[in-house]
Formats: structure tokens, sequence, C-alpha cells
């Protein structure tokens, strides 16, 4: 029997909410799957995608992973890995790096056998370039095979990448598909293989509610008929607490009930969420922020949604600017390319040392149809699917913390990461165009004073 640990969308690096705090607790969940490893003396830790946040991490986080890659290392335990799409780059990849040092594996269309089993990868493809995919895997003597893939594959939610295509395709008969990308574990049986997300290690976004944790799976025969099995068991991890608060005002209701209501819950350093919807007078986001904080909230974020009747022939939402903006963006009309420089300079995905490059590069690929540069009202404009898609990349309901699942992250995501069907509501269109910058962007250094892994080399 061969036993592993299947993670993945650990997002290394991520200071959600601009805070130190919370960027530690991305590398302490991370460190605590490899703390189960050695504890439970795993066969290897499988790991799908997204170990870092940005494709350019900060030598801290660099240094607290490889610190924690070597208490695997030292336990004879190997680390077997794909790149993601929040990671990937144009040229080496730090998977690479690690793999120089001895503490990885980058799996790739070879086998890379442990105990019984022959584990194969395929890093994040772009949407774009995936119709040209040969899936071509070398062969193995194995007893069983596990392609480990970032990506989001059906049946799951938010899906773009044909799961049946993939097995009928390849070279190699899968027992398992062992997937990262999407921030909701699940797990289904497509054409006689087991495919799964283990979900990611911390919550990337204000959309996923539920527990973290990670996969453990184990290659088997059972001991009834001799058959093949696969056995996909769900870990928990003891992450960050975070504390949803929804309050329903009442006519008459302000902010007093909405403290009264947060007051209920224990905030001792947890990160608590206040949504405000119903009637009731005007609430200050801030005063209820300040109060969590001094009740010994770590971070605190408060969201009303009500809407208020203005002069103008719109409402705008007390706490969502971004859906004003939104408004105002699909009334002026802009032909197809002016939505993608919007949807660029805006989008929480996109690095701002990295928007330039992205406009450019999207404007080129729009010059061969001049349909693409003419205003909405003179062009047969966008479907509402494309609409929608574009709301999506956003962050759909305005909500900057969903831009997480978007791919599946937040705030400042990538946020490659979904609503709360993981990694993929804020991920469906915004991963691609996370995909494309990706592949797009330059390697020199940024303004933030973030070096790219040749510079350390």
């Amino acid at each position: 029997m061969t036993r592993v640990i299947h993670t993945g969308d650990t997002h290394v690096g991520y200071q959600q909410y601009h805070s130190p705090v919370r960027r530690q607790d991305f590398l302490d969940a991370f460190g605590a799957v490899v703390d189960d490893a050695v504890d439970d003396d795993v066969d290897a830790v499988v790991h799908a995608g997204d170990l870092f946040h940005d494709r350019r991490p900060e030598l801290p986080d660099l240094m607290g992973t490889i610190a924690v890659l070597r208490r695997l290392a030292d336990a004879g335990i190997p680390f077997l890995a794909v790149v993601g799409n929040h990671e990937s780059t144009r040229g080496g990849q730090w998977l690479d790096l690690f793999e120089r040092l001895g503490l990885a594996t980058r799996l790739g269309d070879a086998p890379t056998v442990v105990g019984d089993v022959a584990f194969y990868g395929l890093d994040h493809v772009p949407v774009s370039r995936r119709d040209d995919l040969k899936y071509d895997f070398e062969p193995h003597d194995a007893d069983y095979a596990a392609l480990v893939a970032h990506g989001l594959f059906e049946p799951f939610a938010h899906a773009d990448w044909d799961t049946e295509t993939v097995l009928a395709e390849s070279d190699v008969d899968f027992d398992a598909m062992l997937l990262g990308d999407n921030h909701t574990p699940d797990s289904a049986e497509v054409a006689g293989t087991w495919v799964t997300y283990p979900g990611s290690t911390e919550r990337a976004s204000a959309s996923e509610r539920e527990g973290r944790g990670y996969n453990l799976v184990s290659f088997d025969e059972a001991s009834v008929g001799g058959d093949d099995r696969v056995e996909i068991r769900r870990r928990a991890l003891d992450t960050r607490e975070f504390v949803f608060v929804s309050v329903e005002l009442g006519p008459d209701e302000g902010e007093a009930r909405v403290r009264e209501r947060v007051r209920e819950h224990d905030l001792a350093d947890a990160v608590v969420l206040v949504e405000i919807t119903g009637e009731g007078d005007p609430v200050t986001p801030a005063a209820v922020e300040e109060f969590a904080d001094a009740e010994g909230a770590l971070v605190a974020r408060v969201t009303d949604r009500r809407t208020v009747e203005t002069d103008e022939e719109f409402n705008v939402s007390f706490a969502d600017p971004e859906a004003a903006v939104r408004e105002r963006i699909a009334e002026m009309g802009l032909s197809a390319a002016g939505l993608d420089v919007d949807d660029a300079v805006r989008s929480d995905s996109i690095a701002d040392a990295n928007v330039r490059e992205t406009v450019k590069n999207r404007v080129e690929e729009r010059l061969d149809d001049p349909s693409a540069f003419a205003a909405a009202d003179d062009a047969e404009g966008e479907s509402d699917a494309e609409n929608t898609g574009r709301e999506e990349a956003s962050g759909g309901d305005g909500d900057p913390e969903k831009a997480s699942e978007r791919d599946p992250i937040d705030d400042d995501a990538t946020e490659a990461d979904t609503a709360d069907e993981g990694s993929a509501d804020e991920r469906s269109a915004d991963d691609d165009a996370t995909d494309d910058e990706n592949d797009r962007s330059d390697r020199s250094t940024p303004a933030d004073g973030q070096v790219s892994m040749e510079d350390y080399l």
C-alpha cells in the first residue's frame, strides 16, 4: 500500500487584508501539512500547484518554504509537485530551484515512482493553449498511476477543462487525478478514474467559509475480490478562525444593533467579516471595524449590502464602489478592446508592475479584429454570458474578498481562486486573465523590489 498526502493552493506569501499575520498564516498552514506528513510517515507529499501566491515571492517567503521542505527531506519523504497559474513564469520555475536543492521533484511526462504508484504531472496551461496539448506520457511498470494537475476540471464547479478528454487521450491509464486550483474540496469518479481536489490550506477569500484541509490518498488492493482500490480521505487543518456575522437590520435599527450582533461572538485573534442587509439607518463600516478591533479581532471587514436611492438614476451600495464603477462602465458602451483595458487596469489579480504589459498584449491580440474597436452601440455587442464573465472577473458582487476564489484570492489576489465554490468563482474569468498575464509578463525587477529566480541564482 502507498499513502500520500495530496495538497495544493497553499498560496504562501499572500498578505491577505494587508496583514503580515495573515501572510504568516499561509506559510504556517503549509508547515502544518508537512508536520502531519512527518508524524504519519506517509510515502510522499503531492502538491497540485500554487505553492506560492505570486510568481515573484519575496525572500522571507522563499526562505520559509525552504525551511518547511527541509523538514520533509530530513524525514525522507519526497515532495512531488506541479506548477500552478499563480506562480508560473515564462522561464524557470521556483519548483526547479527546489529540485536543484534536492527538496522537491517537479512532475512531468516521465513517471516518478513512489512505492507502487507512478506519479505524472501536468502544469497549469491557459485555456487558449489547451487545444495544442498532447497527453503523451512515458510508460511505467508500477501497480498504479496518478496524474497531478492544476486547473478547473469537470465535473466540478467553474470547470473549463474536459477531464474525459485528458483521460481518453493520455498514453497512460490513470487510477487517480490529484488536482489543484479549485479551493473547494471535492471528489468524483470519471470514466473509472477517481478525480479529487483537496481544497486550499487557508481561506483565500471571504467566500471560503468551510474549514480548510487536505486529502490522504491510499493506493491499495481491496481485501475482497482483489480489485484495485483508491481511497480518498479528507483531513482538517487547524487554521485561523474566521467569524462571519450576518446582520439584517429592521426599521430604525442601525449601528448599535450591528455592534450588538458582533459582540455575540468570540473575536479574539479572528478574522471578522460582517455583512449588513435589510433596512434601518446608515452604518459607518469603519466604526464597526474599529469596534471589532477593540474586541480583539485580528482583522475586521464590514460590507453593507443595502442600497439607497440617490438623485441619479442608479443605486450605489454603501460599501461597494466597484459595483457603481461596473455599472457606469456598462453605460459607456465601450468596445471589446476598451473593456479588455478596463479589466486589466482594475483587476485585483494583476500586479501593478504588470498592468502596462498586460494592456499592451491585450490590445495587440485584438488588432486583427476591427470590430473589437467599435463602440458597443455600433457592434452587435457582447452576449449576456460575456458580460457576466467580465463581472466575475472583477469580483462578481463587488466584494473585494471574492477576488480569491477567482483563483480562488482576495483583494491583492492573483486571487486566482472562486466564490464559495472554490477557487473558481473569482476564478473562471479571472484565472484566464491571470494565466495569460503570467504567460506574457516581463521578467524585469518590479518596483516593489521583488526579484525573479534567475536573479537569486
